[in-house]
């Protein structure tokens, strides 16, 4: 009994160092003199690359923690949120007064304590209530200077000397365009019954100039204020290495201040599965210059408080953290040979099956 348990000891574990012995060629063979970690150009590229890529302007080195840069003008893209205030909204002449407009009455010469001085809105059949001492008169269909004419006779019943002035305070019919409003895929933005404006790749003050211009064939000199109320467009990307158990990408906004600490705090911090070999992959315009890859000494950094790595983040960089060379080749090496050592598991438990069954046969007696 002893020897055949010191056999299958044995044999379990010549199989066990024979698996490791094929499956660490197999790996070797397939990946070569593969490098983890960052990646390696061939002499033919770089080659290209400083053909291609004059050297860099020592007057335009990546801005750092302590050396900050303001970012260009915001270039409005999908899927920002634009804020809209309207500031002057008169509709184009000839206006015709409706149910609902609020009209702004002023009066001098009413009687003690009953003053008409405020916002009225225009009743259901076109009256206009002045109040109890004043009653009720008819506006619905006239221009603002024939109902200011018709409040001013009204009056003249009850008051000697009536000084009227009446205006429009809001058009019950009217678009409203204040408010906030997403830039939808075709780069508009939707005004309702005014339509839609193409706002992408417009600056702010562009933006408003062209709702402006947009909005005045609705109504008489618009005027209109444009802010961001939610930036979407403009982010920035933190990559890590999950060493052979998935890679996560996390996008976040660029606000313009962000720098490469900023963003390793928001995934909060480096995990076990990644080493210290971090770097910026910044892509460069279409068709301008090259791609940069800025190197990042991430534990002078942290450690030491150094700031010379400490790049600010710009829209579209990709904050790429490298895993740790060990624990991907652990969990490489753990992937191919798991299944291998479940098939020597499943062949050792059936020859020590047969084993057990040659030498008892007629099954185990505990009494022998």
């Amino acid at each position: 009994m002893h020897g055949s348990t010191m056999t299958n000891a044995s044999t379990r574990m010549s199989s066990r160092v024979v698996t490791w012995l094929l499956l660490v060629s197999l790996v070797a063979n397939l990946t070569g003199c593969q490098t983890f970690g960052r990646p390696q150009r061939s002499t033919t590229q770089q080659a290209s690359l400083q053909a291609n890529c004059p050297p860099t302007d020592p007057s335009r080195m990546p801005a750092k923690e302590l050396a900050k840069v303001t970012l260009p003008p915001y270039v409005i893209e999908p899927p920002d949120i634009l804020l809209i205030d309207a500031l002057r909204v008169v509709p184009k002449p000839p206006f015709r007064i409706q149910s609902f407009d609020s009209l702004q009455v002023i009066v001098e010469g009413t009687l003690l304590e009953q003053p008409i001085n405020g916002l009225y809105v225009v009743e259901p059949g076109g009256m206009l209530d002045l109040g109890p001492s004043y009653g009720k008169v008819m506006v619905g269909g006239q221009s603002l200077e024939e109902a200011q004419d018709a409040v001013f006779r009204h009056l003249k019943r009850v008051l000697k000397e009536p000084q009227v002035s009446l205006t429009l305070a809001q058009a019950a019919g009217q678009q409203q365009i204040a408010g906030e409003h997403l830039v939808g895929p075709d780069g508009t933005i939707n005004l309702g019954t005014y339509g839609s404006v193409y706002v992408t790749g417009l600056t702010l003050e562009e933006a408003k100039t062209k709702i402006e211009k947009h909005l005045d064939r609705f109504l008489d000199a618009p005027l209109v204020s444009v802010d961001v109320f939610s930036y979407n467009s403009k982010v920035y990307y933190v990559i890590t290495e999950g060493a052979g158990q998935g890679d996560n990408v996390a996008r976040f906004p660029v606000t313009g201040n962000e720098t490469v600490l900023d963003a390793i705090a928001q995934i909060n911090g480096l995990s076990r599965l990644s080493s210290k070999d971090v770097w910026i992959a910044r892509p460069a315009p279409s068709g301008v210059g090259c791609d940069q890859i800025l190197p990042v000494d991430i534990q002078a950094i942290m450690k030491g408080g150094a700031t010379a790595t400490n790049y600010q983040v710009l829209p579209g960089d990709r904050v790429f953290i490298a895993q740790d060379h060990m624990i991907a080749f652990n969990t490489l090496i753990e992937k191919w040979t798991g299944p291998f050592e479940r098939i020597f598991g499943f062949a050792l438990l059936g020859s020590s099956t047969v084993q057990q069954f040659n030498r008892f046969p007629f099954g185990f007696n505990p009494n022998f």
